[in-house]
């Protein structure tokens, strides 16, 4: 008997989960091997602080030009150049020999990611129906948490094994392998994809956003437009503070546990991956409460109410951290603090395809910059803030208050309303 294949759509989400994991394995290897690397090169903890926010940095503004290119060339040209030019410096950063070098280096792969997530939200927008929006975003970022989980102490053991110059050259080897595949598979309309069933095309067609909407949206979207969009700005708010509190799981997270508490590099590895393995679960359980929310004619509240528990749990772990006296009971307050910040991906991600439509791209490049701003600041305040105050405590109680904020900027937020109205 034949077993029939799954539906195309599901190819696809497959594909970008593998794409989220590879891009975490590259992003979060960095931190894994920071002290090798700092041993190596004579780097200080404020010069790693400075390495591991050029990266962000470089992520952060080439986000809403690399959301517009994908919206005029479309996900799979796009998509297959961002990947094989991060992995080109992936593989460079073995190559680094001085703080500059690195610098550049770092700034380079954080502007080759920056394409990634606006260009899956547009293949999300032609192929994804409405209703399975949320999973879909859910099951997307949980590749990232499941790729940093993963990476931590596999990396930790390669960087051990083959040294860490050597570990960045094969991670490059296998984005550009992701690469080709995609390319030769992955086409921008499901309509020209030639192996897709008729029966599934049609239903993509049925139930993804309806054409008649994009005509509410402007055909051509300038830089002004976004900027006077209420809604742009309260995304790109509420991502920034979301970044803030996730961008210290992928700096600063391993090597500071590993210091505070005297654990080998493997040991604080698992640890460290606790968080992650949390975050994808955050993320399936948000992608699922979104779609099911959304199934009851509640589209706005489907984006919300999600998302608003999310930074009420982080913020939460976030101030249960700093009163833990032992790495078990620590490790599991900031793994709250994951999931929580993690609940808050597939609504963002699902508002931003919701108000940009045909612009997904652009707006969802431009909700990223901001958050990835909130990264930038991220691993720049807890090393300066451990030493100005002394303390590490400090730099939580920050986190858990723009976690606060961000829940009353969902209170403003207009889902079903696309750019040019709010």
């Amino acid at each position: 008997m034949r077993i029939p294949s799954p539906p195309k759509r599901y190819l696809l989400v497959f594909g970008t989960f593998l794409l989220s994991v590879l891009l975490y394995v590259d992003r979060v290897c960095i931190s894994a091997a920071k002290e090798p690397i700092a041993e190596s090169l004579g780097f200080s903890d404020k010069h790693m602080g400075w390495v591991l926010s050029a990266f962000a940095l470089g992520y952060a503004l080439f986000q809403t030009p690399s959301g517009l290119v994908a919206d005029r060339y479309g996900p799979r040209v796009i998509l297959t150049a961002v990947v094989s030019s991060w992995s080109l410096f992936t593989g460079l950063t073995a190559t680094a020999f001085n703080l500059l070098s690195m610098l550049m280096i770092r700034f380079l792969f954080g502007a080759g990611e920056a394409g990634a997530f606006p260009g899956m939200a547009r293949a999300a927008y032609s192929w994804i129906p409405m209703a399975e929006r949320g999973r879909v975003q859910g099951i997307n970022f949980s590749g990232s948490r499941l790729g940093a989980a993963f990476a931590l102490p596999l990396v930790a053991w390669m960087v051990d094994a083959i040294g860490w110059r050597n570990t960045f050259a094969i991670l490059a080897g296998v984005g550009f392998v992701w690469a080709f595949v995609w390319y030769l598979w992955f086409r921008d309309d499901p309509a020209d994809h030639p192996r897709i069933p008729e029966s599934e095309l049609n239903y993509i067609l049925e139930n993804r956003q309806r054409s008649e909407d994009e005509k509410k949206s402007p055909q051509r979207l300038s830089f002004a437009a976004l900027c006077r969009s209420r809604n742009m700005w309260l995304a790109m708010v509420q991502y920034f503070c979301s970044n803030f509190t996730f961008f210290f799981m992928l700096t600063w997270l391993f090597p500071h546990f590993k210091s505070k508490y005297n654990l080998p590099p493997v040991l604080a590895g698992v640890y460290a991956a606790a968080p992650f393995i949390c975050g994808a679960l955050g993320n399936w359980f948000s992608g699922w409460l979104v779609d099911r929310i959304y199934r009851r004619g509640r589209w706005v509240l489907s984006r919300k109410i999600p998302a608003m528990i999310g930074f009420a749990v982080a913020a939460a772990g976030l101030v249960g951290y700093v009163q833990m006296p032992n790495a078990l009971g620590a490790m599991a307050c900031i793994s709250l603090a994951v999931f929580g910040a993690d609940m808050t991906l597939s609504s963002s991600w699902a508002f931003c395809i919701d108000i940009g439509r045909q612009h997904a791209g652009a707006v969802s490049g431009t909700m990223n910059m901001a958050g990835n701003l909130g990264s930038f600041v991220t691993g720049l305040a807890f090393p300066y803030l451990l030493a100005w105050t002394g303390s590490d405590t400090t730099f939580f109680y920050v986190g858990a208050g723009l976690n606060t904020l961000a829940i009353g900027i969902w209170l403003l937020a207009r889902p079903n309303k696309p750019l040019g109205e709010y």
